[in-house]
């Protein structure tokens, strides 16, 4: 049974803008290192870190919550399986939260255009 699901959509630019200003700071305080790892080997990693920000973002909606709201962006990372699919990792408070809302999975899809990253969840109890 279908318990959350949430979408949504980041531009690019936008996390490029961050990242030159911020960092590090802004990079380590809301990308797990496996993350951080995995957008540094690409051309263009703002890409990659947009289109993990709004898997992040699109798995709070689902949980029902936002931002400040008990579970932070370090708590909820996108992996890749062997063959390429991604999936997303809960920790700390983000595995609790989900414990106490009986969710038993979590579905991911992603996709970006040069312009924009998409991410849907689907959680199910």
């Amino acid at each position: 049974m279908i318990s959350g699901m949430g979408v949504d959509l980041v531009e690019i630019d936008r996390i490029d803008r961050i990242i030159e200003r911020w960092g590090d700071q802004f990079v380590h305080k809301v990308f797990a290192d496996e993350e951080i790892s995995y957008c540094k080997k690409h051309v263009l990693p703002a890409m990659h870190y947009a289109v993990r920000f709004a898997a992040k973002e699109a798995c709070l909606k689902a949980l029902g919550i936002g931002l400040g709201m008990g579970v932070g962006l370090k708590d909820i990372w996108v992996s890749r399986s062997d063959k390429g699919f991604p999936s997303l990792i809960f920790a700390d408070k983000a595995r609790i939260f989900m414990e106490k809302q009986l969710v038993k999975g979590a579905h991911l899809s992603l996709t970006h255009t040069r312009r924009h990253a998409m991410a849907m969840v689907v959680l199910e109890k």
